[in-house]
């Protein structure tokens, strides 16, 4: 509705409003009006309220049935019929919401929906209630919870909507377009541009759109293309409603006159089907809304702002008799509605009643509403009375609160210590004559014991119990999962524990004693950490991936590059690598290959780990030979392709790992075809031999990669499919060797077992001994096996079982390009001669590198763990020693293993998935120098990705040339962010909570400022950081980040990528500047960072006592610096500069480290105090803070 031509004072209701109000109000006012409402105490008393007599409803003639109070002195904006349920809603001018339940008007629900603006126009839809104030578009339910909210731009000024579909909705207002946004997206998908601005009422019918402006004109527009078909010229002055019904318009509104505005009581009439006017229709009262009311006759409702209400047929004559008055509250009435069966009228007025006309006394709003859900009662039980005289009356029944202090009632803690009951184990003679029907075992009962009396031996029970490797008893179940009790400790899945203080006081070293880091592996799809341990110990891949750079936002090459980085600056902590995970669910072909697990999946182990893992091999190599192909020197990141690795041919991924194939295909005609390809792995094809043949790894392998096999092809010379015999020939040998083992079922499985099995006698035979089946021998029997001189002489029985796997194997390209193959070991050097002298005629002896395992465990669904043998520039970064060793990676427990345990595959619960080989000698082939591809530029300024942002919302100045940071250099860093996915933890029956898995975090804003200089204090870096993943949680009270800042279609701050921001950061800390902030370890967390140590000035830290709580950013700059900050949300320009000025203040207390005393004596005035003031910083006056400081005002002038 249009106010333009309203009472001008309206606009100042709240004071006129209230002291209007008389101790006695209206007669006409039903008590009712005023259920649930709570009066000002200086305004009426509910006593001094008449009480109305009720009213006779006569059949087919509308009267007032009931009436309520909303909102008492507060206008009503707008009132609108449910048309789902018997439920009338109403809007008021200070954005309070209320509904109220079937022709009693009882109050359903009750909320805000907005804190400053005015309701405008309420829509029902089936699942909630849609709300439209000025700029803001609200979904909620119909008790209260939010939806959606939907924030327009703060210059729009919307009035209307209208729902086209279920789930496209056209907003309209005073600008000059209209929008059209999709429900289900939450997205603006069409923005249609109005002519004649100014669209406050829209309506539709089967052939248009029909569009109110404040000028005064009806314009009707095409249902598919928005264009205007027509255009009414209603009135001279302004409109103030209209409907439509069949082929009629209707229309009032004001027109000019010499005075101003003023009502025209002739209502203007179209004919839709000549589209041109009818006789206007003369109405005796002011009209300001009408509604078509189509019960019998097509008649009209015409209403006037005083109250006054006639009925007529928009084609005959007004009759003064059919006029009826509606007795509002207030002088005005602001709003009118008509329910979809007409049997109701609802009724709003400037006072905050709502009045309920009706046809009958017992209408319903709609023809076929659904059940109302309404809140469960409060159900109070009434307590028995209790005879004190009676000695055995239970005295729980009196309810008593839950409380931690001592009862009286409590036993003795002496008395009362836990003792479980453990399960005894089951009689033998039930085991014995026990038979299984399916799962169930069924046994007569040998009437050993009482019926349902078992005796508990507890310290018996509780000196043998080991709840994690006690076999069970019953045989039920054994043969189906034998592997329980088999799995080793370093080798089932660990877990992090998460206590309240998140990762800080987990004991990472219990599992990890080396320096080297291990992988976190609670972020989505972190099943492939033992494959990134097993490529960043390749140190030709290690060097490469680490040269490369690029300008692709999701770049895996990159991400990996930067993750590698990470695990050289480590020492011994564990890192995760949340960017290169967020990077590899971004790629759709990961996606398309089922390479992304949900998190219920990964969580129960659904799915084949072992084929996962194997096609995540495949995938990253062949994603990492594209980046490498695809590969150019941009412009923003010179450097990139100063790497000696680069080439202008194939990739240097593909040098290492490709093999160039000749594939013939033969036809029984003769005809042979033979093309060309490349293979960047292959895969293990097992021989269909049943007869239990000896196969070494070396024949199998052969057989594998010179595959040969029978299939349908299509002959050009036959022109036909014809049976033919394809062969596969190797041309060239990578430095690489990558197997996928395929070990998917129990066939595979058996053949492993099976060949393992004669591995180990033919072992025994080799070291002189011989063994039956049937018989078992000591381990004093092995101590004499072995050559007669000692040179070679086998340890234990247990490093010869299930092994088949060589650590060497030899391959010979033959000159008639067959392949040669076989296994190697060290005494056969000594009759071949040294590896390096016969690669120039062509052999090549390739070293197990790698093993990656598929460990089977029930309870957990199953891991994936890796053995590496580490090579010696690894240990000679991290340890300083110059050795080979083999390690056991199983994400962050690191554990050196011996040599023979990465080639046993117990196939009961270890299987082989991965294996990697490398050309002996390998790195002598390549140059490992690692340049620094990141260089300063990558601080200069940047354009925004958002659309919206000017130059008025910068609020950074870049780094100038002669700023560049030098070592040691100060820099203030503060990051915010928002949740991806919520924690998940459960509540013990103690009461406390044990976190399963935290919340997902994701770094929404960085900001650096100046450490030093004369524009210290002012941000040269303030990123808002740009995601494509859904945010559940915004954390604006925390974060200061509101939905939409982070989206580059409307966001008005200045947006980059995750990427481009996390480079500059980077060449922060390789430059080596210092950071200074407040809780830094979880800042540079979330980001993925790892900083140096000496590098980190955490005020947390330097502001803290040991044992002692740590202290918030907030109290500290209130205690040291007189400082209120973070008043209502965060802002990290505020909070970086704060604690630059805290470090300042910690250098000069403590003179700069040099009087550590003095200082201990202020930090316990701090504690005092902070304890005084239960850590809680006072309301402030006037609120000052660090934004408001001269040295912000340079940033604001841009």
């Amino acid at each position: 509705m249009n106010f333009e031509g309203l009472d001008p004072g309206l606009a100042e209701y709240a004071p006129a409003m209230h002291s209007a109000l008389d101790p006695v109000l209206d007669a006409h006012l039903n008590p009712s009006l005023l259920q649930n409402v709570e009066l000002d105490p200086e305004g009426v008393a509910l006593e001094a309220l008449p009480v109305q007599e009720s009213v006779h409803i006569m059949e087919g003639v509308y009267s007032e049935l009931h009436s309520v109070v909303a909102e008492v002195g507060v206008p009503v904006s707008v009132s609108h019929f449910d048309l789902h349920e018997e439920m009338l809603w109403v809007g008021s001018h200070g954005g309070h919401a209320t509904s109220f339940f079937g022709p009693a008007l009882e109050r359903y629900s009750s909320f805000q929906v907005n804190g400053g603006d005015d309701i405008r126009q309420i829509q029902s839809m089936e699942n909630g209630i849609l709300f439209l104030t000025k700029n803001n578009l609200k979904y909620m339910a119909r008790g209260g919870l939010i939806i959606f909210d939907y924030l327009l731009d703060e210059s729009e000024d919307m009035h209307s909507l209208l729902l086209t579909d279920s789930s496209t909705l056209l907003v309209g207002g005073l600008q000059n377009h209209i929008l059209e946004i999709d429900l289900n997206t939450v997205q603006e998908t069409q923005k249609y541009a109005v002519e004649t601005p100014g669209v406050t009422i829209m309506r539709q019918t089967n052939r248009f759109f029909f569009c109110g402006h404040t000028s005064g004109k009806v314009s009707l527009r095409d249902l598919r293309t928005f264009k205007v078909e027509h255009e009414f010229d209603a009135f001279t002055g302004s409109l103030s409603d209209f409907d439509v019904h069949g082929n009629l318009l209707a229309s009032c509104g004001f027109s000019s006159r010499l005075t101003g505005l003023a009502c025209d009581r002739f209502l203007k009439v179209y004919d839709l089907r000549m589209m041109r006017a009818i006789t206007p229709l003369q109405v005796h009262v002011d009209p300001a809304f009408l509604r078509f009311i189509p019960t019998y006759t097509s008649r009209l409702a015409i209403i006037s702002q005083s109250g006054q209400c006639q009925f007529c047929e928009p084609t005959g004559l007004a009759n003064p008799a059919d006029i009826f008055h509606v007795n509002p509250v207030g002088p005005l009435l602001m709003t009118f509605d008509v329910s979809a069966s007409k049997q109701a009228l609802a009724f709003g007025d400037s006072e905050g009643c709502v009045h309920l006309w009706t046809d009958s006394p017992e209408p319903s709003f709609n023809p076929y509403s659904r059940e109302t859900e309404f809140a469960l009662p409060c159900l109070v039980d009434s307590l028995p009375p209790l005879d004190w005289s009676q000695d055995l009356l239970p005295l729980s029944l009196i309810p008593v609160p839950l409380t931690t202090d001592t009862l009286l009632s409590d036993w003795p803690a002496a008395n009362s210590a836990p003792a479980p009951r453990r399960a005894p184990p089951v009689d033998a003679e039930i085991l014995r004559t026990m038979k299984k029907v399916g799962f169930i075992g069924y046994a007569p009962n040998p009437r050993t014991r009482l019926r349902n009396q078992i005796p508990y031996r507890l310290k018996e029970l509780d000196s043998e119990f080991d709840s994690f490797s006690q076999v069970t008893e019953s045989p039920i179940g054994r043969e189906e999962e034998p592997h329980l009790h088999m799995v080793s400790k370093k080798y089932r899945k660990v877990t992090i524990k998460y206590s309240k203080l998140g990762l800080e006081d987990f004991d990472f070293k219990h599992y990890n004693k080396t320096l080297f880091a291990g992988l976190e592996p609670h972020i989505p799809n972190a099943y492939c950490n033992c494959m990134i341990q097993v490529l960043y110990f390749l140190e030709p891949v290690r060097c490469l991936i680490q040269n490369h750079l690029c300008q692709k936002e999701f770049c895996l090459a990159c991400e990996l590059g930067f993750l590698f980085h990470m695990l050289d600056l480590s020492r011994g902590d564990p890192c995760q690598g949340s960017n290169f995970l967020r990077a590899f669910r971004t790629i759709p072909e990961a996606s398309a290959l089922g390479l992304i697990l949900a998190d219920s999946d990964e969580a129960s182990g659904k799915g084949s780990l072992a084929r996962l893992i194997q096609r995540w091999n495949r995938f990253i190599l062949t994603q990492l030979h594209q980046d490498m192909q695809e590969l150019e020197v941009p412009q923003a990141y010179r450097g990139a392709g100063g790497s000696s690795f680069c080439s202008s041919g194939d990739s240097v991924i593909g040098q290492l790992f490709s093999c160039e194939m000749e594939n013939c295909s033969l036809c029984r005609c003769g005809s042979e075809t033979v093309r060309a390809s490349s293979t960047l792995l292959f895969t293990l094809s097992y021989p269909e031999d049943k007869t239990g043949k000896n196969y070494d790894f070396a024949q199998v392998l052969k057989r594998s990669i010179c595959l040969e096999q029978n299939t349908q092809a299509w002959c050009d010379n036959c022109e036909k499919y014809q049976p033919t015999i394809q062969t596969r020939n190797i041309r060239h040998l990578p430095d690489i060797l990558v197997i996928n083992c395929e070990v998917n079922s129990s066939k595979e499985a058996d053949f492993w077992r099976m060949q393992a099995e004669f591995a180990f006698k033919m072992a025994i035979k080799k070291h002189g001994g011989e063994i039956s089946k049937n018989k078992e021998f000591a381990l004093a029997d092995w101590k004499e096996l072995g050559s007669p001189d000692g040179i070679l002489i086998c340890p234990s029985i247990e490093e010869l079982k299930n092994v088949w796997l060589p650590f060497s194997i030899r391959m010979k390209m033959t000159k008639n390009k067959g392949l040669d193959v076989c296994n190697w070991t060290d005494g056969d050097e000594v009759q071949w001669g040294p590896a390096r002298a016969e690669e120039e005629h062509g052999v090549y002896v390739y070293d197990l590198m790698a093993t990656v395992v598929h460990i089977l465990d029930s309870r957990t669904g199953g891991s994936l763990v890796a053995h590496i043998k580490v090579g010696e520039t690894y240990h000679q970064r991290k340890e300083g020693v110059t050795h080979q060793q083999w390690y056991l990676f199983n994400d962050f427990l690191i554990e050196p293993i011996d040599k023979h345990e990465a080639v046993q595959f117990d196939m009961n619960w270890k299987v082989p998935a991965i294996l990697y080989y490398v050309k002996r000698n390998l790195n002598s082939r390549y140059n490992l120098n690692i340049k620094n591809p990141i260089e300063p530029n990558v601080l200069l300024a940047e354009a925004s990705l958002a659309r919206k942002q000017r130059k008025t919302h910068t609020t950074f100045i870049p780094l100038m040339l002669n700023e560049m940071p030098q070592v040691g250099d100060l820099v203030g860093l503060d990051a915010e962010f928002v949740t991806l996915n919520e924690e998940e933890a459960e509540l013990r029956s103690d009461g406390t909570k044990s976190t399963i898995k935290p919340s997902q975090m994701s770094v929404a804003r960085i900001t650096c400022v100046r450490g030093q200089g004369p524009n210290e204090g002012i941000p040269f870096i303030d990123d808002y950081i740009s995601t494509q993943e859904q945010v559940v949680d915004y954390l604006t009270q925390y974060s200061g980040i509101k939905p939409g800042d982070l989206d580059a279609k409307i966001s008005s701050k200045h947006l980059t990528t995750l990427k481009s921001t996390y480079l500059k950061l980077r060449f922060l800390i390789d430059i080596g500047v210092k950071f200074v902030g407040h809780g830094l370890q979880k800042d540079f967390r979330v980001i993925n960072l790892m900083v140096p140590k000496d590098q980190v000035l955490d005020t947390v830290y330097l502001f803290h006592m040991p044992r002692k709580r740590m202290i918030s950013l907030r109290f500290l700059a209130w205690y040291f610096l007189d400082l209120k900050i973070q008043g209502e949300t965060h802002d990290s320009i505020e909070d970086a500069r704060t604690a630059l000025q805290l470090y300042r203040k910690y250098l000069e207390l403590s003179k700069n480290g040099t009087e550590p005393e003095s200082f201990h004596k202020v930090l316990k005035g701090l504690y005092e105090k902070g304890r005084k003031m239960d850590w809680k910083v006072p309301e402030p006056e006037g609120q000052t803070s660090p934004k408001n400081a001269a040295v912000f005002s340079s940033v604001l002038a841009l």
